[in-house]
């Protein structure tokens, strides 16, 4: 089937945690962007918590632009509960999210947009080339093939978080993850669901502002507990459950 999107709308949102640097030109970018795509949308920030300027200036962007909605969480909740309170806040047909560090670049919305035929639930992208530093690069790779290998999901770049979601698709499926876990969270219930997806090389660049949140050794132990749970929960019980109803 072909693309005939015309008549769907897109919200469009970024979770933002001390991204006062790029959150702005990303909110203008979109806005662009998504005028020249189609008529009905909106743009959602989601601050969790930002300590940097990052809430002062989104109340100035909100007051200036009728498009705009921001959601401020008054404590740090985590990147899977900024997700989270994006899901929930979009009213949209079609839910659009990148991050709020400007690491992808919205203008590439458009090449998801195409991908997203009438038989297809989720457009996922995949970074074309990473531009990280090295140890971040080799971390990554070895991450995602564990994943993969763990999880059973086939998409190419679990960790691309360039996606455009049918939102329709939360009225069955629950995430409750709230740190980065629930990226492989969200992705292997899509396949256990059975949703149908496509993929589409997007490029990454070089973080401008800030610094990321993830690769520290607290943070880093406790992703590895939350990745072992959801494991358990959702592959190795599903086994358990599958063999007792063999016997």
């Amino acid at each position: 089937m072909g693309n005939n999107f015309s008549k769907f709308s897109i919200s469009a949102f970024f979770p933002c945690y001390n991204d006062k640097g790029t959150i702005g030109k990303l909110v203008r970018d979109v806005f662009f962007v998504l005028k020249e795509l189609i008529d009905d949308f909106e743009v959602i920030v989601i601050d969790d918590g930002s300590t940097d300027g990052s809430r002062d200036l989104l109340k100035e962007l909100e007051k200036k632009y009728d498009f705009l909605k921001v959601v401020f969480h008054e404590k740090n909740q985590g990147y899977g509960g900024a997700l989270q309170s994006g899901f929930k806040t979009a009213t949209k047909d079609l839910i659009f999210y990148t991050d709020g560090d400007a690491q992808y670049d919205v203008k590439e919305l458009p090449l998801l947009y195409k991908k997203m035929d009438d038989d297809i639930d989720f457009v996922n992208g995949y970074k074309i080339k990473r531009n990280d530093p090295w140890y971040r690069i080799v971390i990554g790779k070895i991450y995602h093939w564990v994943m993969k290998l763990l999880f059973g999901f086939k998409i190419r770049d679990v960790d691309c978080d360039f996606r455009i979601i049918r939102r329709r698709v939360f009225n069955d499926i629950d995430l409750e993850y709230k740190s980065g876990v629930i990226c492989v969270e969200m992705i292997t219930k899509f396949h256990q669901a059975g949703l149908k997806f496509n993929e589409v090389g997007v490029s990454h660049y070089n973080r401008e502002y800030g610094h990321s949140q993830f690769f520290n050794f607290p943070r880093l132990f406790k992703v590895f507990i939350n990745l072992f749970k959801l494991w358990w929960e959702l592959i190795l019980s599903q086994l358990f459950k599958n063999n007792k109803s063999e016997k």
